[in-house]
This record gives C-alpha cells, structure tokens and sequence, in this order.
C-alpha cells in the first residue's frame, strides 16, 4: 500500500498539466528546475488587464458552498465587506513624486506547513488610474479579511483593474533549504520576471515593515542573476487593508495559491487542503501523526520536530 507520505503515482505529471493549461500567459520559470516537479512548484502565473484569469481547470468560478471554512477574522456573511475599503492614497504620492508604475507586494502562505509560498504584484499606471472608470473595484479588501468564496467572486475583476499582475512561488523544498527570507525573495524575483518588461514597477508599496523586495547583499542565494528590476520600496504595516494596489496582491496571491492547494487536495485526501490550504487545522494535525508528511510539507519548520515518531 502506497504510504500517504509520497505522492499518487502520476499525479504529479497529470497536476503539472492541469496548471499549464492556463488562459493567460504563464511565464517560464526563470531558474533550472527538475523535472517531475508537482504543482505546488508551479512557478508563476501572469495576468495582464483584460485577460481572462483560469486557473487550473476552476475557471474562476466559486467553489461550493461550504467548500472551505472562512479565514480568521473573515466575515461570516459574503454578502458584507468588512471595514472601509482601500485607497489609493499611498500610490497616487508616489505618482507625484515622479514614479509611474506603482505596484502593491504581498506575500501569502508564509505560516502554513504545506504548499508554496507565493508573493502577489499588482502593478498600477497612473495614466490609467485617473480615469473614473478605473476606480477601486467594489468589495476589495485585505483577502485575509474575506471569506473565500467572496475572494473568488472579485477575483478577475481585480486582475482586470490592474495594469498588469503577476504571482510567484517558492516550493516547499526551496523554503526549507533557502529559508523563509530568501524564498520571499525568490518568488518575488519570479513574480517579477513575469511581467512584461513595460510593466515593471518603478516603485513599489509593500505590507509589512520588512522589505523583501530591494536586492539583497547576498546575491548568491539567487545564482547571481542580476535583479529582475529595482524599484523604490515603501514598507507600510497594515498596507494589505490600507493601501488599494496591496489588497489587489493580496487577493490575487491568496486566490492563486488557493486554488494550487484545492488542486493538491485530490493526491492527499486526509490532509483536507482544500479547507485548510496547508495551514495547521485539526484534520492537518490528525493527517500528519497517521501518515506522515507529504511531498509538499515543509521538513524544517518547528512543527515537524513534534510529530510522535520524531
């Protein structure tokens, strides 16, 4: 009997064709990677505006009612948009200043066990952003505010009101072996690299008050390939619910890694990632101590020291 700790034979070879049957353009992983890789180390995905946005063989529909329970904080009831929505104050100042692509940064997946870890762009242009009818789509918030299913239903019109988006991922196995820092780099150089070269930022508004996106002083973690673009950054904490082009990155990210997870979900059942998208939950804590990790858990994270056999 195959353990639940490798993967079903062919689901990674038929999961990886899933993910390249994409309608946007999917941009090729800029660094060497094995072959056979599972779709959790899919590498990007691309939107420019007008585009459609099918991922994997959703088609951007959302999932069934009940599909998977509400993030923390979410509200309860989809029909509601929690707090006041974003602005785009923070971009339209750094318009003035001179800068004229603009793009929110925001990481998602950075505390799960399980799954990539993925970095969203959304990239605004402030020619196109003065328009009225490119005003800040209705319901956007920060995604961690937003229950799932609400999540799905503004996802492509979020895509289409940006000039250009792009969500890079870091696998498991680069997490664990580059550690997080360098993997939040990693995959904010692909999300980079996979924007059309007249689409990448000259400044760029980030959540949180650590900036991973400027070029780091150790260029080996990246084979010394020089820096995909190198834009102005403005750290800002709480930016993902302040700031409009973040809460467009966080959205799209956290869609995008979702629907990766909802897709996993078929190859390892008792782990329930298409409810808990790889972050600890009850079922992912009972899955772990019964088989085992998975190909796509993460081995360095404190949590693996806990499991009974260890």
């Amino acid at each position: 009997m195959r353990p639940w700790g490798a993967p079903l034979k062919g689901s990674s070879d038929k999961s990886t064709g899933q993910r390249r049957r994409l309608t946007q353009r999917v941009a090729e992983d800029p660094l060497p990677r094995p072959a056979g890789e599972t779709v959790a180390q899919s590498n990007v995905v691309v939107g420019p505006a007008g585009t459609p946005y099918d991922v994997g063989e959703e088609g951007g529909e959302a999932p069934p009612s009940g599909a998977a329970a509400a993030e923390p904080g979410a509200s309860r009831n989809p029909r509601s948009v929690p707090g006041p929505p974003p602005r785009l104050v923070d971009e339209r100042r750094l318009w003035r200043q001179g800068h004229h692509l603009v793009a929110g940064v925001d990481e998602v997946g950075r505390g799960a066990w399980a799954g990539p870890l993925s970095v969203g762009v959304a990239v605004m242009e402030s020619a196109v952003m003065k328009v009225r009818s490119r005003r800040v789509p209705a319901g956007l918030r920060d995604s961690k505010l937003l229950p799932e299913e609400r999540r799905e239903a503004i996802f492509e019109r979020v895509g289409s009101w940006c000039a250009a988006w792009a969500v890079g991922h870091s696998d498991p196995e680069e997490c664990d072996r580059l550690g997080m820092t360098a993997a939040l780099r990693l995959a904010t150089r692909r999300a980079f690299a996979a924007l059309p070269e007249e689409a990448r930022p000259d400044a760029v508004v980030l959540d949180g008050n650590f900036d991973y996106v400027s070029p780091t002083a150790m260029p080996t973690l990246f084979d010394d390939e020089p820096p995909v673009c190198t834009p102005v950054v403005r750290t800002m904490i709480g930016a993902d619910a302040l700031c409009a082009s973040v809460a467009a990155a966080s959205v799209l990210a956290k869609v995008t890694r979702d629907r990766v997870m909802r897709g996993l979900a078929e190859s390892f059942p008792p782990f329930d990632f298409d409810r808990n998208k790889g972050y600890p939950s009850p079922t992912h804590k009972r899955a772990l101590c019964g088989y085992g990790m998975t190909a796509i858990h993460r081995r360095s994270w404190v949590f693996a020291e806990h499991l009974p056999w260890r």
